[in-house]
């Protein structure tokens, strides 16, 4: 991979590191919420419903920008865009901050994720376009894992800012100082707000190359958006979209106080622990699911990864402490290639208005504010472990993905290479 980095242009390889840059600090903002949320609970005397609302004003706002947020690329471009994008998420991490109340973290998560999603918008065709048409596959795995990588850091951040051991340590003296006394957790926004300024900075320093969209990244016109809501097929995707984002965030939300109520462990110790494992896992379960991709077709990879993913959710749910600590970050793993499978099976399901399409794929994020929402009002009512079983439904319609999908393009396999160059040969 570096070899391939020297041999770009040296304008292009410095912004397509900071792209990655940009993606670790994007899910830094983003997965703490699953390490927050015990003290959500705790600090602000909510009940399960009340901090089932933290990723649904999120991802809310998440869903509601997708498509706003590709009109903004066209208009003003990717720098502006993505400046735009970072103030807000400084000024999101700045009100909860300096106002820590269960009230202005709603407000701050609705600003940070509607930067967010904003900025994902913008990121991808700068990626395409920084490190070359004929890498953009390899590239953008190289981006789920820098994804992943900031997915492991932020519980371990919280960690951090959540121990009120300061002792000799003067960056948490300050932060503690920043803060009230009883809530030092709170401290890690201090840090997300310094994270977003200095990549405002950065961005604002920076000279990005012209960025030509594709008709693929194109936002076609409000009748072509009508028109393939008129498609059962298109709501069809939506609604797995929908489903998987609501399992993954559904889990990675409340694992760690799932652990606690449960198990007794400590959310500022193997709670945040085993957060940050669920999105190593997913890393790592997005390279053996590349391998898988080559070997088998998507939508049976699909199906085994469902099962995989359930059956770690049931042992994760009923078994011992020491089986649940270690199967429900598992989850992450098996989850790891069902957004990629979903959309390559969505957008190889169509023939045109690629563009429009993706962006009402993307709506679909809303399933990450919808089921966190629906398993803490079934946990407030039957508890947390009834609550959470909700996720075998949302996992079931994923599943069932791979057995009424018909693209129009499969997945490239070795054996459907084979077979190709086989016919083509004896074309010849």
């Amino acid at each position: 991979m570096f070899g391939m980095l020297e041999a770009m242009p040296r304008r292009n390889t410095y912004v397509m590191v900071l792209i990655f840059v940009i993606f670790v600090v994007i899910s830094l903002l983003t997965n703490i919420m699953g390490a927050i949320v015990p003290e959500i609970i705790r600090s602000f005397s909510v009940s399960y419903s009340l901090a089932a609302l933290l990723p649904f004003v999120f991802f809310l706002a998440y869903g509601i920008m997708s498509i706003p947020g590709g009109v903004m690329v066209e208009a003003w471009k990717e720098k502006l865009v993505i400046i735009l994008s970072f103030a807000l998420g400084l000024v999101g991490a700045l009100l909860f901050a300096m106002y820590p109340s269960y009230g202005m973290v709603l407000v701050s998560l609705f600003l940070i994720g509607a930067g967010m999603a904003i900025i994902q918008v913008a990121a991808h065709p700068l990626l395409r376009v920084s490190g070359g048409e004929e890498n953009f596959a390899f590239n953008s795995v190289i981006g789920q894992l820098m994804f992943g990588l900031g997915g492991f850091a932020s519980p371990q951040i919280y960690k951090y800012a959540a121990d009120p051991a300061a002792g000799a340590d003067p960056l948490r003296r300050m932060l503690f100082s920043l803060v009230p006394e009883q809530l030092p957790w709170v401290s890690i926004y201090w840090i997300f707000a310094a994270s977003c300024l200095l990549m405002l900075l950065v961005v604002a320093g920076s000279r990005f190359p012209k960025v030509e969209l594709t008709e693929e990244e194109k936002i076609g016109s409000l009748a072509t958006h009508i028109g393939l809501l008129k498609r059962p097929m298109v709501w069809a995707y939506f609604f797995g979209i929908f489903f998987y984002v609501g399992s993954e965030q559904g889990t990675a939300n409340w694992i760690s106080q799932f652990l606690a109520t449960y198990h007794g462990f400590d959310p500022a110790g193997a709670g945040a622990d085993a957060v940050s494992q669920f999105w190593v896992l997913m890393s790592v379960g997005c390279l053996l699911g590349l391998a898988a991709l080559k070997v088998f077709d998507s939508r049976k990879v699909l199906v085994a990864f469902c099962i995989g993913a359930m059956v770690s959710l049931a042992a994760g749910l009923f078994g011992p402490a020491a089986v649940a600590r270690w199967a429900l970050p598992m989850v992450g793993f098996f989850a790891s290639v069902m957004w990629s499978v979903i959309i390559s099976l969505a957008l190889n399901s169509v023939s045109e208005h690629h563009g429009s399409f993706t962006g009402i794929l993307c709506t679909g994020i809303l399933g990450g504010a919808i089921v966190p929402v629906i398993i803490g009002a079934i946990g407030d009512q039957l508890g947390l472990r009834a609550g959470m079983c909700f996720l075998f439904l949302s996992f079931a319609y994923v599943f069932a993905i791979g057995f009424w999908a018909r693209p129009l393009i499969n997945n490239a396999t070795i054996s459907s290479k084979r077979q190709a160059d086989e016919v083509n040969a004896l074309r010849s």
